[in-house]
């Protein structure tokens, strides 16, 4: 093996530059060369929005992208699908590395328990309030006889009574009974015989009574669309209070 000469300063010199020049190339090609190849520096991906998808849509875009996940978090948002991917980091449109973990919170499929708030006596907007904070619903709100005008005096949760403090769903819709200021007064069943039936629809509405069921039937001794008999199964004795409803019988065939 052939050694170089140090037995001038021109051999020593030219040792020490060869030595250097190797240091060099050296040093270039490990940051320049292999270390970007073995990084895959310059390389990024965007990190796609992932929100709003489900588990199975989130997996297949990740994989495309070559990128993992992580759930981190389990939350209950009602008015989102079951698993749909709630928030992420990083955030959508982020250069990651290839292979980067995504870290992501979803919709829970169960919603939490929780007590229905005492909303009796307040009024629809304070009981809606309160109702937003509990994590419910605002459903249907219905008007009821009761001289506690615009007062929430019954709540009910799919057609059944409820009462505050009972356990429900996070984000049931819950539907609020007021008073319309009317109280449950009897008053005398009115005579609606001979009278036509577009009259005694009016008369009827009038009184906060209800329409039930029109019989249609041949009588030669009345008019045509005029009432012949009419009949009351919520009332008592002769007397009717607002809501009862009136069954009504009427000359003609209907058409």
């Amino acid at each position: 093996m052939s050694q170089i000469s140090t037995n001038s300063k021109k051999d020593l010199y030219t040792h020490i530059g060869i030595l250097i020049s190797l240091a060099l190339v050296f040093f270039f090609g490990f940051f320049f060369l292999y270390l970007p190849w073995s990084t895959h520096h310059g390389e990024s991906i965007k990190v796609p929005n992932l929100k709003g998808m489900n588990m199975t849509q989130m997996e297949d875009l990740l994989d495309e992208n070559n990128l993992t996940y992580e759930i981190t978090d389990c939350t209950f948002t009602a008015d989102k699908p079951p698993l749909t991917i709630l928030s992420q980091y990083p955030l959508p449109n982020s250069l990651v590395k290839s292979g980067r973990k995504v870290y992501i919170t979803i919709n829970s499929e169960t919603p939490p328990m929780i007590k229905m708030p005492g909303i009796i006596g307040l009024s629809v907007r304070s009981a809606e309030q309160q109702l937003v904070i509990a994590g419910l619903k605002k459903g249907l709100v219905h008007e009821i006889n009761d001289p506690r005008v615009k007062e929430v005096i019954e709540i009910q949760v799919n057609g059944k009574k409820i009462e505050p403090g009972a356990a429900i769903p996070k984000g049931t819709m819950v539907d609020l009974f007021i008073g319309n200021g009317t109280a449950d007064v009897e008053v005398e069943l009115p005579d609606l015989t001979g009278k036509p039936l577009d009259e005694v629809n009016i008369i009827l509405a009038g009184m906060n009574l209800q329409v039930g069921k029109v019989n249609y039937e041949t009588n030669s001794e009345a008019t045509p669309g005029t009432v012949f008999k009419q009949a009351c199964a919520t009332c008592t004795g002769l007397t009717v209070k607002p809501g009862d409803i009136i069954d009504l019988w009427v000359a003609g065939s209907g058409e």
